[in-house]
């Protein structure tokens, strides 16, 4: 068969077949009377062979090796391929993003596009506070775009530079609460509460609240811990018994001295000021007040929840905190006793 011939059933150019010629890969067997190659069969398959391992990403050098080398084991090799492959298609996916991003950010020129480079690479910097410039930089006239800004937020263990990635949400419109609400789905639990806190710090609009509504049923305690603040905050009242919860220390954490952040000893405070600011409303007031006492009165409730429910009653007004306060002004345990006494005087002297 002529070259031509060969070219049309193989796929292959006739510039290419002479080219694998020339390497040593192929020679056709024979020539005609006219000094024409001619490849036979065998050329054929073997042709084939070549375009089968090309398309594995195979370079012509390997492809020789691989036909002629009789002591040639394709398993390293195949497992370098597939490595190099990985490589490539990571390298390739975050250029995409990349791309995507620069897309997003609505470039009107190229100093634009150019500036959001230089953002974006600064925001993945290893330097915390190249982290934090990029995300304080966000303005009317100069933006990162929101999904850049959550993938940041939520892989960010620095507090200063996470505390300035929510601050720069906030600023932003779109996708934010959605794309956050996934971050709550994460295995990983530091994810899920970086998720939740920046939740929390977004304007208080429809899509929000429902996402952190929904969060109040969370599995992750630390969760609807922050949920169940962020919503109090905004006066939700079906918030109470997370809060209360808090107060007690119902919260998933055992140890009351851990000091990281979302500890007992910090989130009985906040939890205790936002049922103060629901107490606001009186008919609400009672009902905290009897949730409260309610917990006083069990018996598995020991004595460092006890002082904290008490705390938490002083900051609530109407006649049900108060009836309650008086009855722990006669506790057997001092400290209780002492508070309970101390905020009726307050409240006497008012």
């Amino acid at each position: 068969m002529l070259i031509g011939d060969v070219a049309r059933r193989s796929g292959v150019s006739a510039r290419m077949l002479r080219h694998y010629e020339s390497l040593g890969l192929v020679r056709p067997t024979g020539r005609t009377g006219s000094g024409y190659r001619e490849y036979s069969d065998e050329d054929i398959r073997r042709i084939f062979h070549i375009e089968s391992l090309r398309s594995l990403g195979l370079s012509l050098r390997e492809v020789g090796r691989a036909l002629d080398d009789p002591g040639f084991a394709p398993a390293e090799l195949v497992a370098d391929l597939a490595r190099r492959t990985r490589e490539r298609i990571a390298a390739e996916t975050e250029l995409l993003t990349r791309l995507r991003r620069i897309d997003a950010a609505g470039p009107a020129g190229w100093e634009d596009v150019l500036r959001t480079v230089a953002l974006l690479q600064a925001l993945g910097s290893n330097d915390a506070d190249a982290r934090q410039r990029a995300a304080l930089s966000t303005s009317e006239e100069t933006s990162l775009p929101v999904e850049a800004l959550v993938e940041a937020v939520l892989d960010e263990s620095d507090p200063n530079v996470a505390g300035a990635l929510r601050w720069a949400l906030a600023r932003t419109d779109g996708d934010a609460p959605a794309l956050l609400a996934e971050g709550l789905d994460s295995p990983t639990a530091e994810v899920r509460e970086r998720a939740v806190r920046s939740l929390a710090e977004l304007p208080d609009d429809e899509a929000t609240t429902a996402l952190l509504r929904d969060a109040l049923a969370h599995p992750d305690a630390t969760v609807r811990r922050h949920a169940a603040v962020a919503l109090g905050a905004r006066g939700a009242a079906d918030t109470v018994p997370v809060l209360v919860d808090m107060v007690v220390g119902e919260t998933g954490r055992t140890d009351e001295t851990e000091g990281t952040e979302g500890a007992v000893g910090t989130n009985d405070v906040d939890a205790a000021d936002t049922l103060s600011a629901l107490a606001d409303d009186p008919v609400l007031a009672d009902r905290i007040a009897g949730a409260l006492v309610d917990r006083l009165s069990h018996a598995t409730t020991g004595t460092p929840a006890r002082r904290r429910l008490t705390q938490a009653l002083a900051d609530i007004p109407g006649p049900t905190a108060s009836r309650a306060l008086e009855a722990l002004s006669h506790d057997e345990d001092p400290a209780v006793a002492l508070t309970a006494r101390y905020v009726l005087e307050l409240r006497a002297g008012r």
